[in-house]
């Protein structure tokens, strides 16, 4: 058998967090999480990846940002990232582009906070996958473990179709699924043996 969940004392930066079903009637009910960030002292910071925003959309954003050519010449995927600053930006994307302001999260995968990166994919090039995401998620130090302990959060290695597979309805049961789990048989109840 192998543990659904990692080393409290590790790093979950890099990793997927599933909303469990004791979140059922908080903002991140059924929400997956991409970590960008997390660490004992300093707390943890994430994208939700499977909020897809109907307005504005893609293009009215570049335009409100004096970003062109609009129309763009490639559109990514914009999402609801969080309930922090939700009218910061924040491009998670590929490793295969990098500029002013972007951070590593792990080996394949960054975070950008500039214009660049939007004026880049707005010109049609730019990272391979990308998603912009309005707002993001916060947990101070120690919170995101007592919430791991709780029940209310799996963690899960992270995959590419699910960081930026367009099909966000269907990312939590994914998710899920990576773990071998049917959301069916998710109980609301925090259980210890």
């Amino acid at each position: 058998m192998f543990p659904l969940q990692p080393d409290p004392d590790a790093s979950l930066t890099g990793r997927l967090l599933i909303a469990m079903p004791a979140l059922v009637s908080s903002p991140f009910a059924q929400s997956v999480v991409f970590l960008c960030a997390h660490s004992a002292e300093d707390g943890a910071m994430g994208l939700v990846v499977n909020r897809r925003l109907g307005q504005p959309g893609f293009d009215d954003l570049l335009e409100q940002l004096g970003v062109a050519p609009v129309p763009p010449r490639r559109r990514i995927a914009l999402c609801a990232g969080g309930p922090v600053e939700n009218s910061r930006g924040f491009v998670l994307h590929s490793a295969d582009w990098t500029g002013d302001g972007s951070l590593a999260v792990d080996d394949g995968i960054v975070l950008t906070a500039s214009l660049d990166v939007l004026r880049v994919i707005a010109d049609g090039a730019g990272p391979r996958h990308a998603l912009l995401a309005l707002g993001h998620a916060t947990w101070a130090p120690g919170q995101l473990e007592e919430e791991i302990q709780q029940n209310a959060w799996l963690s899960a290695p992270a995959t590419e179709a699910i960081v930026f597979g367009s099909e966000h309805d269907n990312k939590w049961r994914r998710a899920l699924a990576s773990l071998s789990i049917d959301p069916i048989r998710l109980s609301r109840v925090a259980g210890h043996a």
